[in-house]
Formats: structure tokens, C-alpha cells, sequence
């Protein structure tokens, strides 16, 4: 079922989740209408805050871009990036490999809205999957982005935070008009 994306200026999106501690049916259902989102909004992550939910729980499945480039290695192996698509986060904690890379990144909760951001272009990842199993894998490129991308919502952080200054204020405009009618949509609704 899909879900309504929460926007830029809805407070959700400035919490930081609580940890997932055991995979519910009800967590079940989130992840499944989290997919069904993420893929009716043409993303490729997707965390529980842009959905509403305070949670430590992204799902990400990079498989539809195929011009940005990843790698995977598992146990020090090389993989295919799309073995592990589509894919499921619960409660990840990443180490930063590499230096700092600019990429350009746009986010469902600010639609229209791109910029660069300069991320470590590895990061190790370790995190729970839907089955309630141990994930440990290294990786780059998109998948890398994405997924720092992805667990800095879990920690209330938003890509724009993580822009150059010049950069955010070349697109300040574009921000503040999404804040405000996020905000006036949510009187509308009661909820602010």
C-alpha cells in the first residue's frame, strides 16, 4: 500500500528513530508499504521518517539507475550490488572508508530539489535485515551514497544539512517554499 511522503518542514523528518527491536508483522507491513512507495515515487531509499515513522528502518533498492556506478563486498569478496537489491535496514550503523566525494543527490521529501553533497565514497555497513538476521557488507558509489543518505534520516539528519553553503543558498528559495506550504498543508490537516 502506499504511503504519503512527509515533506520538508513536517517535524518527523528531524527525529531521530527509535531502534527496531524485533521485526513485528506490523514492522512487516511497514517495509512492504515502504517498497511500494518508494518504487510509486520512481526512489531508490526511503526512510521510516519520510513515511511518518520515527524508527531506525530504510529500505533502498538501486536497481532502476543504471548510469551511477556501485561495488559490494562481502566477507572481502566482491559481489554484485544487486545481489542484495531489493534491500532492508534495521538499525544501521556505518563506518566511513575513503576520502570525501561530490555527488549530486535529490530526496523524496524535497521534490525538485537537488544539490551536492561530499560523502566518503566507501562505507561498512552493519545492520539487521526483514528476517531479523545480521548484515556486515562494504560498499561504494551510489549504493554508498544512498545508504549514508538513507541513515542520516534515521538520525534526523536531511542531505541539505550536508550541503555546501553555497550550494544550499543557491536553492534556499526552493526550500523555504517547500517549508511553508508543508507547514500551512499540516495546519490544514490539524497536525502542527
Amino acid at each position: 500500500m502506499e504511503l504519503p511522503i512527509t515533506y520538508y518542514g513536517d517535524p518527523v523528518l528531524r527525529r531521530a528513530g527509535a531502534r527496531v527491536e524485533s521485526v513485528t508483522p506490523e514492522i512487516q507491513r511497514l517495509i512492504a508499504d515502504m517498497f511500494d512507495t518508494m518504487t510509486a515515487y520512481h526512489g531508490i531509499g526511503l526512510a521510516a521518517q519520510q513515511v511518518g515513522q520515527a524508527l531506525q528502518l530504510t529500505v533502498i533498492d538501486i536497481r532502476p539507475v543504471t548510469d551511477r556506478p556501485s561495488t559490494l563486498e562481502v566477507n572481502g569478496q566482491p559481489a554484485d550490488p544487486n545481489s542484495i537489491m531489493p534491500l532492508v535496514l534495521l538499525n544501521p550503523e556505518l563506518t566511513p572508508l575513503g576520502e570525501p566525494e561530490i555527488g549530486s543527490e535529490g530526496c523524496l521529501s524535497f521534490p525538485e530539489v537537488y544539490g551536492e553533497v561530499a560523502r566518503p565514497g566507501r562505507v561498512g555497513v552493519r545492520a539487521t535485515n526483514e528476517k531479523g538476521a545480521a548484515l556486515e557488507f562494504t560498499c561504494g558509489g551510489l549504493l554508498a551514497r544512498c545508504i549514508q543518505h538513507e541513515t542520516d534520516h534515521l538520525r534526523g539528519i536531511l542531505f541539505i544539512d550536508r550541503m555546501d553553503p553555497t550550494v544550499k543558498a543557491e536553492l534556499k528559495s526552493d526550500i523555504a517554499r517547500l517549508q511553508r506550504e508543508t507547514k500551512a498543508a499540516l495546519l490544514r490537516a490539524g497536525q502542527a
